[in-house]
């Protein structure tokens, strides 16, 4: 007899109801869920948050890095103004000023960064690159970042200029020695190498609101302004011969001609306008033909670089050493009050302009040692203590004085007139006079200059005119 014990309908029915049940509440339970999106969230966090370190370490490098770009060839700029356009000097500048405004910065993977000169010597920049360490970016597979573009756009360039870039002008009149004794050996060579050094530096294509225009004023015993000038400066005439003293039983007639010698009277060390009764005197010579040729002539201020270095090019040399009419006349192409008698282009800005520089450098190669006489009978010629042949020069003693004094009271009154003057005196081979003079009409102790050799002369010339140059940053 068998006794059969199972699980009645009923019963099984209940169980299935207690095991969806089961399922149902494991399906709808989220405890789970919340762990596991928890740590995906929490990667995520943790590269976000990673990568923000990252970011903030580059910024941070990348801002000191740039900022110190712009001290250091700031600081090799300036010493290139002050120290004689020293570019080893300027360049060890800059390494330094890098150096010790990057010492704070965080810890570089690479810095290939160095300074150059550039520009011909009158701009400092940098090349090369920097690139900072990552930490959390590594993960993917980011193990630096540059600091700076590599193209180099962003690098700083501290340029030295005039005119336009500086946002202020200059006008420059440059005084040159071309008197007879300029032709010993390479010393014309060497003056026209300088001064166009300096024009070179100081005259930009820009010109615009700001520029920067330059003046070549040769002189020897004469100056030869322009021919259209020449009436406006000496007067209409008429100009009679002078016989102004017998030689070897003959008399020496004297015609004038195409230059000019010293102004006479109260305006004699003032730039007041030619006019009646402030005329140059008209000089004379045993020719009509006046011994400084046309390319000699004056240029007054110009900014047509390649017009002034032709101008340069094409000086002849004679004559003795008047001085003081070269600084007269540096001083005359500066000052607004003989703008009437100049052409448009080359008129000056006024007196007391505080974006406006006005600079003359003035270039011997020896002591000034010619004078002019006055008198009526001797008027224009040059006085029996100047330099030269006997048949020459007039039985009369100058009514200015010697050329160096004339020249001192010249460079007192341009000075105080608002003028900075240069003073470059080559191969005077310790002439106590001539350094005096170059001495007494500078600005100051540091803006004269005494250059023994050629390379010496181009030296100064490009000091001054990097002095005369304002400094600015650019990219």
């Amino acid at each position: 007899m068998f006794i059969f014990i199972g699980r009645t309908g009923a019963s099984f029915r209940a169980e299935s109801s207690m095991r969806g049940l089961w399922i149902a509440r494991f399906a709808k339970d989220t405890a789970g869920d919340i762990a596991m999106v928890f740590g995906l969230m929490a990667m995520i966090m943790f590269l976000i948050i990673g990568t923000a370190v990252d970011l903030g370490r580059w910024l941070q490098a990348r801002s000191v890095t740039v900022a110190a770009l712009d001290s250091a060839v700031l600081a090799a700029g300036r010493m290139l103004q002050v120290n004689a356009l020293d570019e080893d000097a300027a360049l060890a500048a800059a390494d330094r000023f890098y150096k010790e405004n990057t010492s704070s910065r965080s810890r570089l993977s690479s810095d290939t960064i160095r300074f150059v000169t550039a520009e011909g010597g009158t701009a400092i920049t940098a090349e090369g690159s920097a690139f900072i360490e990552t930490t959390f970016l590594r993960l993917a597979n980011i193990d630096e970042l540059p600091l700076l573009k590599l193209s180099g756009s962003e690098f700083s360039k501290a340029v030295l200029a005039v005119g336009g870039n500086a946002e202020e002008s200059v006008e420059i009149s440059m005084m040159l020695d071309v008197s007879g004794s300029m032709g010993a050996g390479t010393k014309f060579a060497d003056m026209k190498l300088a001064a166009k050094d300096l024009v070179n530096i100081v005259v930009y294509a820009n010109q615009g609101q700001y520029y920067s225009k330059v003046s070549i004023v040769p002189f020897s015993s004469y100056v030869r302004p322009p021919a259209s000038l020449l009436t406006a400066v000496r007067g209409p005439g008429p100009f009679n011969n002078q016989s102004p003293l017998m030689v070897n039983g003959q008399t020496i007639t004297h015609r004038a001609t195409q230059c000019v010698a010293e102004r006479v009277g109260t305006d004699r060390y003032t730039d007041a306008g030619p006019a009646t009764g402030r005329y140059v005197l008209p000089s004379y010579w045993s020719s009509s033909n006046c011994e400084m040729g046309v390319n000699s002539e004056i240029a007054p201020l110009s900014n047509n670089k390649d017009a002034l270095i032709a101008r340069i090019d094409g000086l002849g040399l004679s004559g003795s050493t008047a001085g003081h009419l070269g600084t007269a006349w540096a001083w005359y192409m500066l000052s607004p009050n003989w703008s009437s008698v100049l052409p448009a282009a080359s008129q000056p800005g006024a007196y007391g302009n505080p974006k406006l520089k006005k600079i003359a450098i003035l270039m011997t190669d020896g002591e000034y040692n010619t004078q002019y006489c006055s008198t009526n009978q001797h008027r224009g010629v040059r006085d029996r203590n100047s330099i030269g042949n006997t048949n020459q020069r007039g039985n009369c003693t100058a009514a200015n004085g010697r050329s160096a004094d004339q020249a001192r009271a010249l460079c007192t009154s341009m000075k105080a007139a608002g003028i900075t003057v240069y003073t470059v005196g080559f191969d005077l081979g310790g002439n106590a006079g001539a350094i005096d003079t170059l001495s007494a009409c500078a600005t100051d102790p540091t803006k004269f200059y005494n250059a023994a050799s050629g390379d010496q002369l181009r030296q100064a010339f490009r000091d001054i005119a990097v002095k005369i140059s304002n400094l600015y940053l650019s990219r």
